[in-house]
C-alpha cells in the first residue's frame, strides 16, 4: 500500500518543506514560513489518524511520516537558525538531539533491521516542539513579545521531554543492538 491518503498528505507536507525554507530565506518572511511551519506540523496528526481510521497504515507510512517530522523540523531549526529568527539554545538543543537519534536509529537499522518504536511521550514532545518553533518565527516577523514569552513556555518543557525520551530511545537501541550481539555489555 504505496499510494494511500495519509501517504499522499505524508509526501505533501514534505513537498512543503522547500516552500517554508524559500519562505524563511528567500523572501525573509519568518511570518509566513512560521504558518507555514504550523500547517506542516498540524498535518502531521492528520495522516495519522486517517492511516488508523481508514486502515490505511502501511511500512512507506511509516517512514515517510517521520521523514517529513525530521526534514521539517530540520529545515526549521538550521534556517531559524541561519537567519536569526530562532534562538540558538533552542536550535542547538533540538540538533545535537536529532544528530544522536538519527543516527542512532540509522546503526540499529543497519546492524539489526530493527526499527525504534515511537512512545507517546515523544509525539508529546514533537508536539511542543511543533507549536513553538512556529510561535518563534511568527513572533520575529511580527515583533509579537507575548507570542514569544509562550513560545518559551512551550519550548522549555518540550525540549525536556524530548531529551528524556531520547534517553529512552537511546535504552531501546542498547537493547536491540545487545540482543542481537552487536554491542557487548561493559564488564
Amino acid at each position: 500500500m504505496i499510494f494511500t491518503i495519509p501517504n499522499l498528505i505524508s509526501m505533501i507536507r514534505i513537498g512543503m518543506v522547500p516552500v517554508f525554507v524559500w519562505l524563511l530565506l528567500g523572501r525573509d518572511s519568518p511570518t509566513a514560513a512560521g504558518w507555514l511551519l504550523a500547517v506542516i506540523g498540524g498535518t502531521d496528526w492528520i495522516d495519522g489518524f486517517l492511516a488508523r481510521r481508514l486502515d490505511q497504515v502501511s511500512e512507506v507510512g511509516k517512514f515517510l511520516d517521520p521523514a517529513a517530522d525530521r526534514l521539517a523540523v530540520a529545515a526549521a531549526v538550521i534556517g531559524g537558525w541561519i537567519s536569526g529568527h530562532l534562538p540558538w539554545p533552542i536550535s542547538l538543543a533540538i540538533i545535537v538531539r536529532e544528530v544522536v537519534i538519527i543516527t542512532g536509529a540509522i546503526v540499529v537499522g543497519i546492524t539489526s533491521r530493527a526499527k525504534i518504536d515511537v512512545r507517546y511521550i515523544g509525539k508529546l514532545a514533537t508536539l511542543g516542539v511543533y507549536f513553538a518553533l512556529p510561535a518563534f518565527l511568527v513572533a520575529s516577523g511580527t515583533d509579537t513579545a507575548w507570542l514569544e514569552w509562550a513560545a518559551w513556555a512551550v519550548a522549555i518543557p518540550s525540549l525536556i521531554l524530548y531529551y528524556v525520551v531520547a534517553f529512552q530511545y537511546v535504552g531501546d537501541m542498547r537493547r536491540i543492538l545487545r540482543q542481537d550481539g552487536a554491542v557487548s555489555s561493559p564488564g
